[in-house]
């Protein structure tokens, strides 16, 4: 059983009119093209290709992209409310959108002029999607010790390595990776965009995930790839610092990602503790109940100001990565935390797939561990405050 809930109300956050235009949009795109077929979709792990066709005739894929490459030019504040909007609906694709326009970023502020001009145009319009390479099975929050290598062959780059956990990679018409140029560590480390039709690139196995089931996830083998020495995204040997400013960009979208869990399972909860009956009263009337759900709306409204904190940093120019990591820790923790207690508040019902919050549990925990786990955010903001000790 769907749960169409009311907008939020978000006139105490000081947004613009443009941006409460974008989280309208959205909202009413994700009702629209997502909400009737969701239900089915999670059931088989659907991914509705045709939907990002949608999402770029309405602006979407191009919502951060520069009105001259055929984008929104919209704002971080604007990107983090339509990652929340959707996620409200479907998780899956609020984080396909957040990692397609984080790759857009950084061609943006990375490549070339010619780059630009190749991808940002097809990105904004939907008909290419980008994903993201980075992990290895033996590289994962120790992102320096990746082992896929990128040879110099006169004015090309040979590329060989397997990625893992690349979102959207099985549909992806480009991808930005990072492939070993250099020396150990991070300074060998550089940073490509890899057209995905290019011979030798091939996408192994999708991977079967607790939740999140419309989002497509796949690992990558680059085998013998060449590709021109002008696929270099940045400087050669930049490449790793390149992909964690990415993904601190990235952080800011997966904590909007798990403030619309968190919203729908309080737009849920609500509902429910209004409607179900028991001892002759609403159970909502019952503490047991209603403090859960008080509690829910305290960390939703603490969750968004911490999200459009950090979004409205980065759009000021100033330093926005400590800012990142706090929204991505209190949300994600959160999330899952209000996931399990939507669950608790339905009783029996919560755990079957008649109600929406077993979905929204199942996908709350992932926003815990990508783009950085909760773990690494702790030490992102401990070191902030104490330096690197030892």
């Amino acid at each position: 059983m769907a749960t169409v809930a009311p907008a939020p109300v978000r006139a105490q956050y000081g947004l613009t009119s443009e941006q409460n235009a974008v989280a309208g949009l959205t909202r009413e795109v994700a009702q629209r093209e997502i909400a009737p077929h969701i239900a089915q979709w999670d059931r088989e792990h659907t991914f509705p290709r045709e939907l990002y066709a949608k999402l770029g005739e309405a602006g979407l894929m191009g919502l951060i992209v520069p009105e001259r490459y055929g984008g929104a030019g919209a704002d971080y504040v604007s990107y983090a409310l339509a990652v929340e909007e959707l996620a409200r609906v479907d998780a899956g694709a609020a984080v396909t959108l957040s990692v397609h326009l984080m790759i857009a970023a950084a061609v943006l502020n990375l490549g070339s002029d010619a780059q630009k001009d190749r991808y940002l145009p097809r990105f904004a319009s939907g008909e290419m999607l980008a994903a993201f390479a980075l992990t290895e099975s033996d590289a994962g929050s120790d992102a320096a010790a990746l082992r896929s290598t990128a040879k110099r062959d006169g004015d090309q780059f040979v590329l060989r390595g397997r990625k893992q956990w690349c979102t959207n990679g099985g549909y992806a018409g480009a991808t930005m990776a990072m492939f070993r140029t250099g020396g150990p560590g991070a300074k060998g480390v550089s940073a490509f965009i890899i057209e995905n039709a290019c011979q030798g690139v091939v996408v192994e196995r999708t991977t079967e995930k607790l939740g999140i089931h419309t989002s497509n996830t796949v690992d990558i083998a680059f085998d013998d790839v060449r590709v021109p020495a002008d696929a270099l995204l940045g400087r050669e040997g930049e490449g790793l610092g390149n992909a964690l400013r990415v993904l601190t960009a990235g952080r800011i979208g997966i904590a909007a990602q798990a403030v619309g869990i968190l919203a729908a399972c309080l737009d849920a909860s609500v509902k429910f503790a209004k409607e179900r009956e028991a001892f002759g009263k609403p159970i909502g009337s019952f503490e047991g109940v209603a403090f859960k759900i008080a509690q829910m709306a305290t960390d939703l409204d603490a969750a968004r100001l911490l999200v459009y904190r950090a979004a409205a940093l980065r759009d000021a120019g100033e330093e926005h990565a400590l800012a990142a990591s706090k929204a991505k820790l209190f949300a994600s923790t959160a999330a899952r935390k209000h996931a399990a207690e939507a669950v608790q508040i339905h009783g029996g019902y919560g755990y079957t797939t008649e109600f929406p919050v077993e979905r929204h549990y199942r996908d709350a925990k992932i926003t815990e561990i990508y783009e950085g786990t909760s773990e690494v955010q702790q030490i992102v903001i401990a070191r902030s405050l104490l330096g690197k000790l030892g």
